[in-house]
């Protein structure tokens, strides 16, 4: 947590200091000089916007608590483990978050990210002979990764957007985190049109692991503003998609979902015996919400949100020396355990740095 600490430090400097660079000096009146005014050239290139009328704020810095009330984990049979029911009472984990823009011109946006995300499992009872619920209990479930995001017009028109983003991920501390052979990648590529200032839109594919194991998936984005700007929508298919309701510029709400999941290495220290040394958590859930969003003190938003936790997978895989492999929608390949978890609901709380 020292070194997260000093992560959000170092990007909360950096930022204030970019924000002093990118300043402009003020002319007095007295000195301003028409004489030498010249018109830039008509036949410059024009490129479009990443944004449109009223979008909500993009997060620059975020610290938030999740929390999910109680339900069950079923574990099923894994070699001489017999199926197991266990309560979970409740489960609750801190979240940060930072995107910050390093490249900011009319014709081309880019940003690097960290996030820091963690789940606690309180379990009633826990079977010391059960494979799941034992390391859950004992370590939670952790995920680290960087990403980086490319917003690159190419006219008045068109754009694409380009994501990549690499999670270190699993039941893992400070003192025992796993090899950087394990680290999962995922990437997005969107091409996309801006039809004006109340709406853009773009069809792409990505390689995901919201669905819990490596899938290629194609995308949607549709970002919508209504004619009297109350309404609107946000959406990337499948990943995300909400309706918008704009209070005013400093007040927004929202109605919709985001599907949220990787791959987690199960570490058997001192729990299992070193044959379930190459096991993967594919854990992936729906989250149905509703979201209050507004600005507490200028670029200081607030953001509530409450919803149902629909369980998508929890399964398990079998990586034996960290290989990753294509299951898709339509293989076959047998899961080394098959786990199911109640459903739930749940609360999210968070305080954010936004763009202006």
């Amino acid at each position: 947590m020292k070194f997260t600490a000093l992560i959000l430090l170092l990007l909360i400097c950096y930022t204030a200091s970019a924000q002093i660079t990118d300043s402009t000096t003020l002319i007095p009146e007295e000195e301003e000089n028409y004489d030498n005014l010249s018109f830039a050239d008509g036949n410059a290139k024009r490129f479009c916007t990443s944004k449109i009328f009223d979008l909500s704020p993009q997060k620059l810095i975020s610290i938030g608590y999740d929390f999910q009330g109680g339900y069950a984990i079923n574990s099923d049979t894994i070699g001489t483990y017999a199926p197991t029911t266990v309560r979970t009472n409740y489960s609750q984990g801190l979240r940060l978050m930072a995107n910050i823009p390093v490249i900011s011109r009319n014709n081309i946006i880019v940003q690097l990210g960290a996030n820091y995300l963690e789940q606690r499992y309180q379990i009633d009872n826990t079977a010391t002979d059960n494979l799941l619920s034992t390391n859950l209990s004992r370590n939670g479930l952790r995920s680290t990764g960087l990403n980086t995001t490319i917003f690159k017009p190419l006219n008045e028109r068109n754009f694409i957007i380009a994501q990549a983003s690499a999670d270190l991920n699993g039941d893992y501390g400070l003192n025992t985190i796993p090899s950087l052979r394990l680290l999962r990648y995922s990437g997005a590529a969107i091409f996309g049109w801006k039809t004006g200032d109340r709406r853009m839109f773009g069809v792409g594919l990505s390689r995901t692991y919201r669905v819990g194991e490596m899938n290629y998936i194609p995308i949607i984005l549709w970002n919508w503003t209504s004619l009297n700007r109350k309404w609107g929508t946000e959406v990337l298919f499948p990943a995300r998609a909400h309706v918008r309701r704009t209070i005013n510029s400093r007040n927004m709400f929202f109605v919709g979902y985001e599907l949220e999941g990787n791959s987690y290495k199960i570490n058997s220290r001192n729990t299992l015996p070193s044959d379930f040394d190459n096991l993967e958590i594919r854990r992936s859930e729906l989250r149905f919400r509703t979201m209050y969003e507004f600005s507490l003190y200028q670029f200081i938003w607030l953001s509530v949100q409450t919803g149902f936790r629909y369980n998508y997978g929890f399964n398990v895989d079998d990586v034996s020396g960290g290989n990753e492999f294509f299951r898709g929608f339509f293989g076959n390949q047998p899961y080394a355990m098959i786990n199911t978890i109640g459903n739930t609901f749940y609360a999210l709380v968070s305080i954010n740095v936004v763009s202006p």
